[in-house]
């Protein structure tokens, strides 16, 4: 059971001076409780689904419409648990959803909420038009300037500050899992654990290692060796990101093996400036990628960091 100390009368989770703080839907007994605090139940027929979209880890994720009786409607993102599912894998799917509940941010993807009493099982997040931001900077190589790239980076910095406030680490910061909208805002997303419990996922961007799969390119090598994962090694993870984008959703390191990424870090190899990048954002990056994880900035210093960028735009 969750400490009643820490908890107010709306579900908020209040630590001290009145911030916020992260549960772990796994720390309950009943996962089930959680998935009722931070999730709300919508009425299955106030969805119509249009069309498949792609393949999520369980199922199939769909674009449709949520109709709720006296709101406006809107386009939603469903993703969909294919049947045949255990126990484990229903709870494992619905985690994502009391997790990402928790979180109200301008730069995080909103939950729209679940459907659990009726088949398939689904999870409803705000729809996101121009999909992840890696294919979507492939798709328009060349066609934003550096400060709009800078935009785009200072809202996922402003996600993961807001993320790192409330105690909670993604472990999976990288270009394909922040989501675009219409108007170019940037919101992190992917906020299922299960990939990193699952060894027969065969997804080579993840690679087993003690027990669990990583995404070597995108990692911190404290993360890698240890399995210490801290908002300092979403940092390190940043700091990918902020090259993905700067080289338009170039694959970091290339064609180099994940053994070969691993050893280069080690031997102080860092990534290169993308063209045209400005030489403080590359110089951020650097920092990002400090050996010495308590080196790394927090985001709130990023976020202020690229503001300054903003305000100044290197001539």
């Amino acid at each position: 059971m969750k400490d009643p100390e820490l908890s107010d009368k709306n579900g908020q989770y209040l630590l001290g001076q009145g911030v916020k703080v992260y549960i772990d839907p796994f720390t309950y007994e009943d996962p089930n409780e959680a998935i009722r605090e931070f999730a709300k139940e919508i009425d299955v027929s106030f969805v119509k689904i249009e069309e498949v979209i792609g393949a999520g880890e369980f199922g199939e994720v769909c674009r449709g419409r949520l109709k709720v009786p006296g709101k406006k409607e809107n386009y939603v993102a469903i993703k969909t648990l294919k049947g045949g599912y255990t126990d484990k894998q229903r709870r494992d799917f619905l985690s994502e959803a009391s997790i990402m509940g928790q979180f109200q941010h301008p730069n995080i993807i909103h939950l729209e909420g679940i459907i659990t009493a009726s088949c398939p099982v689904m999870i409803l997040t705000e729809f996101m038009e121009n999909g992840a931001l890696d294919s979507f900077l492939r798709l328009n190589d060349g066609q934003f300037t550096p400060i709009q790239l800078v935009g785009m980076l200072r809202g996922i910095a402003s996600g993961m500050k807001y993320l790192s406030e409330m105690s909670y680490v993604h472990r999976d910061l990288a270009a394909r899992n922040i989501l675009v909208n219409s108007n170019l805002v940037c919101k992190v997303s992917d906020f299922g654990l299960s990939r990193f419990l699952q060894e027969n996922s065969s997804d080579p961007t993840y690679t087993s290692s003690l027990g669990g799969k990583i995404p070597i390119r995108w990692t911190a090598p404290e993360a890698i060796a240890f399995r210490k994962f801290t908002s300092a090694s979403d940092a390190w993870s940043y700091g990918i990101v902020m090259w993905e984008v700067m080289s338009f959703g170039e694959r970091p390191y290339w064609d180099m093996s994940n053994q070969d990424v691993i050893n280069a870090i080690e031997q102080d190899y860092r990534l290169p400036p993308p063209p045209d990048c400005p030489a403080h954002l590359h110089q951020l990056m650097l920092d990002c990628w400090q050996k010495e994880r308590s080196a790394r900035p927090r985001f709130a210093a990023i976020v202020s960091a690229l503001d300054k960028l903003i305000r100044n735009p290197p001539r």
